[in-house]
């Protein structure tokens, strides 16, 4: 039986380095890479992308979308890690919890966007509620999240390990002040919001892990819903789930650290409430390279090639 073959756009990237490790080891699949000498020869990058069962983007926007244009091969099935297509409705988004029946939508299309790192923590978060009422569509929502460097690409990864020409000694920076970051649409789009909400990033002097902040005040949901119905409902929302864990309720540790999941493709989420004052807050932790880029990625690519009948974590140490 032949194995499917992979071909990865821009595997010399962050994301794409991390889906190959992570790949590493497997003999149900054919990687496929461009020669180095080889890799702006756009001859070679279109025969390679119209000849392998699944090319994999790891590109920016506009690069994904001239490599999309390449592909003339109706039966190459892409997965996109870029911002281009999250939000296009002729791609399925591939975060596989999103609904019950994401993973189905997935293995049968040809066309993926793999989600964002913030916005998979935001929507595991609020899709859920959303959908099931406890909060309404309209609610003005604010999200505050804290990544580690690597999530910012090349530039600020060398800027915060002193390798680039603007190196950094701040150890947290707030950025996307102008409050109209790219990833604001995909949040509102599959969390099922009516706006989109009010987000402010951050990065921290950590390579890698996140937490994603949602406050709430109750006395803006609809009558009857407290912190423990929330809790509630994201805990059935995901009862079936491999990948998402929702953490006791009633355990309230004194810390919350972002960088308990690196390596793995695993996300907790977390529901804190003050009872006496009506407020909550909504906490997602995960790996931003692990299940919010390349964990997500690799469990992407078993869903749409039919590899997905073995069970596999995705981790970095497996």
């Amino acid at each position: 039986m032949n194995r499917p073959r992979l071909f990865i756009d821009g595997e010399a990237g962050t994301t794409g380095l991390q889906i190959r490790a992570r790949l590493a080891g497997r003999d149900d699949l054919e990687l496929v890479s461009i020669a180095a000498e080889r890799r702006k020869d756009e001859d070679e990058r279109a025969r390679l992308l119209n000849g392998v069962d699944l090319a994999v983007l790891c590109l920016p926007d506009q690069a994904a979308r001239d490599a999309l244009a390449m592909i003339r091969n109706p039966a190459v099935k892409v997965l996109d890690a870029s911002t281009a297509f999250r939000v296009d409705a002729d791609w399925v988004y591939g975060f596989a919890e999103r609904d019950p029946d994401q993973p189905d939508r997935i293995r049968a299309a040809r066309l993926v966007s793999n989600p964002g790192c913030y916005p998979t923590g935001f929507i595991a978060l609020m899709r859920p509620l959303v959908t099931a009422g406890c909060v309404s569509a309209d609610t003005p929502i604010s999200v505050h999240a804290i990544s580690g460097y690597s999530g910012g690409g090349r530039q600020m990864i060398d800027s915060f390990e002193g390798s680039g020409p603007a190196p950094t000694r701040d150890a947290y920076q707030l950025y996307g002040l102008s409050l109209q970051h790219k990833h604001r649409a995909e949040m509102r789009v599959h969390a099922g919001l009516g706006q989109a909400p009010l987000f402010v990033p951050a990065v921290g002097r950590f390579a890698q892990g996140m937490l994603v902040q949602v406050p709430l005040f109750l006395s803006q949901l609809p009558a009857g819903v407290d912190a423990a119905r929330l809790h509630a409902t994201l805990a059935d929302w995901y009862r079936a789930c491999r990948f998402v864990e929702v953490m006791p309720f009633a355990s309230v540790p004194a810390t919350l650290a972002p960088e308990a999941l690196n390596g793995s493709n695993r996300m907790q989420l977390f529901v804190f409430a003050n009872e006496a004052e009506r407020t909550a807050l909504l906490v997602a932790r995960l790996d931003n390279l692990g299940k919010g880029a390349s964990g997500a990625a690799c469990q992407n690519i078993d869903l749409m090639l039919g590899l997905d009948r073995v069970e596999r974590d995705y981790s970095l140490a497996a």
